[in-house]
C-alpha cells in the first residue's frame, strides 16, 4: 500500500469540522510506519489487536519526514519509526510539538558497513564515507568512525558532534552526508557507510556484517509511538501499545527481526 493510497483510504473515517479533522469514534486507529521491518513488526501486532477488537490501519512511508508531518496535521493518530532524540530535533527544525505516547519500544542499532572491506584496518587513505544528513544520526555515524579508530572528534560534544568536529583524520576520509533512505544504496559507491539496521534489513543486508556496531540500549535511542499532545491519551492507542509490549512481540523480534532490541 502506497502512502497516498493509504491516506486516501483514511478519508472515509474522518469528518471535517471548522477545518480540523476529527476521527469517528469507530474509525480504525491509524499509525504511520517506515516500510520494511518496522512495518512487519507492527503488522503482527495489528493482527493480534484486531482479535481483541482494536482495528488498526498501518500507513507505510519511505522517508523520515512525512510520517511526522502526517501526525502533526492530524491525518494519522500516531507513528512508530523514530527515537526521541530524532523527534526532538525534528520538532525544533519544523516547529512541531509531537510527543511520545508512552515509554518503551525497540532499539534499531546502527553500524559501519562496507562492500569493499572486511576489516576496518584495511580502509584505504582518501576513502569516502557516507553518513546520514540529519544531525542525530549523522552524529551517531561520526561516533562509530571514532569507535573504529578512524577519526578523533572534539571531546565532550556527544550526540551534538558534526563533521566539523573531526580533529584528527589520519586516513583523510571524505565524509559525505546523504538522506537516510539513500545510505544503504550508497554502499555501491563509497568505501564505508553508517547504516541503521532498519534500512539495512529492508535493503537485504546482514546486520552481522557490520565492521563496527552501536548496540547501545540508551533510552534516548528507543523507537517510540509518537503522537500529538491532544491525542496522547487516546485509549485505542494505549490499548495497541499494551498489545505491542507483550511476550508475543518480544518472541517475534527475537526469531524474525533479531536486528532489533526490545526495550520494555
Amino acid at each position: 500500500m502506497t502512502m497516498f493510497k493509504a491516506l486516501a483510504g483514511l478519508l472515509a473515517g474522518v469528518i471535517m469540522i471548522g477545518g480540523a479533522s476529527v476521527a469517528r469514534a469507530d474509525a480504525p486507529l491509524t499509525i504511520g510506519v517506515t516500510a520494511g521491518p518496522v512495518a512487519l513488526l507492527l503488522e503482527q501486532v495489528a493482527v493480534r489487536a484486531k482479535a481483541k477488537g482494536i482495528e488498526v490501519t498501518l500507513v507505510e512511508f519511505s522517508d523520515w519526514v512525512t510520517p511526522n508531518s502526517a501526525v502533526a496535521a492530524g491525518d494519522l493518530d500516531a507513528n512508530f519509526f523514530q527515537h526521541v532524540t530524532f523527534l526532538e530535533q525534528q520538532n525544533k527544525a519544523r516547529g512541531s510539538n509531537l510527543v511520545p505516547a508512552a515509554p518503551g519500544g525497540i532499539i534499531g542499532p546502527v553500524g559501519l558497513f562496507s562492500k569493499k572491506y572486511k576489516k576496518v584496518e584495511d580502509v584505504k587513505s582518501g576513502e569516502t564515507v557516507s553518513i546520514p544528513n540529519d544531525p542525530v544520526n549523522g552524529a551517531r555515524g561520526l561516533i562509530l568512525l571514532e569507535k573504529a579508530g578512524l577519526v578523533k572528534l572534539t571531546p565532550g560534544k556527544g550526540i551534538a558532534v558534526t563533521a566539523q568536529d573531526i580533529v584528527e583524520n589520519p586516513r583523510k576520509l571524505k565524509i559525505v552526508e546523504l538522506e537516510s533512505g539513500q545510505i544503504y544504496r550508497s554502499l555501491d559507491d563509497v568505501g564505508l557507510a553508517s547504516v541503521n539496521f532498519t534500512s539495512l534489513v529492508l535493503g537485504g543486508g546482514d546486520p552481522k556484517s557490520a565492521l563496527v556496531a552501536d548496540l547501545t540500549t540508551d533510552e534516548k535511542f528507543v523507537f517510540r509511538f509518537v503522537t500529538r499532545p491532544d491525542r496522547k491519551d487516546n485509549p485505542k492507542l494505549h490499548a495497541f501499545i499494551k498489545e505491542f509490549k507483550t511476550p508475543e512481540t518480544r518472541a517475534f523480534i527475537e526469531t524474525k527481526l533479531p536486528a532489533f532490541i526490545p526495550a520494555w
